[in-house]
């Protein structure tokens, strides 16, 4: 086994007065499949900051192998000195690198290249990020939160990127389905220290919720001895002065175990303000559309929305989401058709760019519309410090200013604002950027318990999923359709997920014309579908890998036929055990490369 690219050892750092890393460790092999979870603010950029060298630890070991190269996307690129984007992705290439790669970067995220770096928004900015970090293939590429700013399509192609690539992956993402489909180990930091599952992200939060539980009940086993040990202190003291001294210092250090515990982050208490039911029709739209100049964002479009519906709104960047949206709920007329809504509509709203909150305002006053110290929720009214503390904001943040927030930290002080409303039309654009997943199973939870109906535009497909009852997709030049369920149920209806292609129109240059990529696109012939790499390599190696489980289980068959076997009870055990995980994992390649085969051809019947 080749020695690791990477090792962090024991890596302390403090901000302020509360450790944020305590001990963590990371170690990243050759070939790494590995994401990076936690809680908002439990320092996994700043653990990834110190394994790419940006940032020195107080304390511990950092071992990088010799020759080996790492790229590390950070989350807030820093743009200046380069003229145009192309020049900043190019400038990340080593000495040998071609620049055809962080072209075809480029292009696969929507950029052109000559965009001014000083005028570009902070998609475009994190787009180029990313091309600059995949264009010079490193041996270790960490990534943190790559999707965001990514629509359907362009993560989906990174995902198919990322999982051909020969680099090592660290990956910080809120995204589950991406690191479900690209991880093979995930790393734990929780309360500053590191905790390692030889297994993906999707095996990843029953493991926690397992520890968390022992952990609890260790933490009923302390306080118990504890009262014990108190009970003895008051009515068990005897004349032997040596052994109750130390018993009373060993009470003393149970009780500072208890006092220095950190328990798991607290959770952010969601609770929507709902006001009286709507009718039972909250909108109908009858033969709508609506164009801008030639280019068509909805045709002939109709639907009819009920109460509790919870619908999704899929399409690349730039099919027309949010302006589909607004039409839906009555804030931009379409120009033929009918829109027509229900009664008694209360709407609550939180949009993506976060444009209802006030740079200048602090905390406090986002949450209290400017001014005052009382917030009502429910019905109820609650001061604000106590409807911060629902929000893990602490009391000493009620005068931060909101222009110094986190991402996460405005995430989740949007979603205060929105749910503080009364309401029965919740209007959701991308609310789970930036959130992290415990905050993102509450609020799926919110979504499934709340008595109004929903309006969701997400990327998050695994989200999509959870929450929706249909889903209204583009299908390219202002058609959209819709289709029961959620992502992966429009994905069984529909035989193909959202491509580039989909998109209402090309964009156009200063002069009207086209770009050159733009034209590529609109004469290529329709792509023939290929095998990834990853699966041509499995459908290569499975049977030999059968072949051996086979040898495998035809042993373990003739140490069962053994009658001495049966004397041992612990042999026995462990015998029967190794052949029955044999035949399960013989099983399952055997099923694997039957899938594989039944693909390859179908797509040679294609060509």
């Amino acid at each position: 086994m080749s020695p690791p690219l990477l090792t962090l050892q024991n890596i302390h750092l403090t901000f302020g007065v509360t450790p944020l890393l305590d001990g963590a460790d990371l170690q990243v092999a050759e070939g790494e499949r590995l994401c990076l979870v936690g809680r908002n603010g439990s320092g996994k950029s700043t653990l990834m900051k110190v394994a790419a060298g940006l940032v020195e630890a107080d304390d511990g070991e950092r071992f990088i192998h010799p020759g080996a190269t790492i790229r590390y996307l950070e989350q807030e690129p820093d743009l200046a000195g380069f003229e145009t984007l192309r020049d900043y992705v190019v400038a990340g290439l080593a000495p040998g690198d071609m620049d055809y790669r962080a072209d075809y970067l480029m292009e696969q995220l929507g950029l052109t290249g000559q965009e001014d770096p000083a005028k570009v928004s902070g998609g475009e900015a994190r787009r180029a990020a990313l091309a600059r970090a995949l264009a010079p293939d490193p041996d270790i590429l960490m990534l943190d939160e790559p999707t965001n700013h990514l629509d359907l399509p362009a993560i989906e192609w990174l995902e198919s990127e990322l999982a051909a690539c020969r680099s090592a992956l660290v990956l910080i993402s809120h995204d589950r389905r991406f690191l479900e489909n690209l991880t093979r180990k995930t790393l734990w930091l929780d309360r500053g220290r590191t905790r390692l599952l030889d297994k993906g992200f999707g095996a990843f939060e029953a493991w926690r919720d397992e520890i968390f539980e022992q952990e609890e009940l260790e933490q009923h086993k302390l306080d118990r001895k504890i009262v014990r040990e108190e009970d003895w202190l008051r009515y068990g003291v005897t004349a032997r002065r040596k052994r109750n001294v130390r018993r009373l210092a060993e009470l003393h250090d149970l009780k500072r175990q208890r006092a220095e515990h950190r328990g798991p982050q607290g959770q952010v208490k969601l609770e929507a303000s709902e006001s009286q039911d709507s009718g039972k029709l909250v909108a109908e739209a009858k033969h709508v559309s609506l164009s801008f100049g030639e280019r068509v964002i909805v045709k002939d479009f109709s639907i009819k929305i009920a109460r509790r519906s919870r619908i999704g709104l899929v399409g690349p960047n730039g099919a027309g989401k949010t302006t589909l949206l607004n039409m839906l709920i009555g804030q931009l007329p379409p120009d033929e058709g009918e829109i027509r809504l229900g009664t008694k509509l209360d709407m609550a709203s939180l949009d993506q760019k976060r444009l209802a909150l006030k740079d200048d305002w602090t905390v406090s006053e986002a949450l209290t519309q400017g001014g005052g110290n009382q917030v009502e929720v429910g019905g109820k009214t609650k001061h604000v410090m106590a409807y911060m503390k629902d929000f893990l904001f602490p009391p000493e943040q009620a005068n931060t200013p909101v222009h110094v927030l986190s991402g996460g930290e405005k995430a989740r002080l949007m979603l205060a604002r929105a749910l503080a409303l009364p309401s029965n039309l919740l209007v959701l654009d991308e609310p789970t950027n930036d959130l992290d997943l415990e905050t993102l199973d509450l609020l799926e939870g919110l979504i499934a318990d709340y008595a109004g109906t929903v309006f969701l535009v997400s990327h998050d497909r695994d989200f999509l999923d959870r929450v929706c009852t249909s889903v209204i997709v583009s299908e390219g030049q202002g058609v959209w359709r819709e289709y029961a369920g959620g992502y992966s149920d429009m994905l069984s209806q529909r035989g193909r997920g959202v491509s580039q292609s989909d998109k209402t129109v090309s964009k156009q240059d200063q002069n009207g014309t086209k770009t050159a990529s733009e034209k590529v696109q609109n004469t290529a012939k329709p792509e023939r579908r290929r095998m990834a790499n990853k699966d041509k390599y499995a459908l290569e190696r499975l049977p030999g890998e059968i072949d051996a489980l086979g040898e495998t289980i035809s042993k373990l068959e003739a140490k069962m036929a053994d009658p001495a076997l049966f004397n041992d009870s612990v042999k026995f055990a462990e015998v029967s055990q190794a052949l029955a995980d044999a035949m399960a994992e013989r099983d399952e390649k055997e099923e694997r490369w039957l899938e594989l085969e039944t693909l390859r051809e179908e797509i040679e019947g294609e060509a």
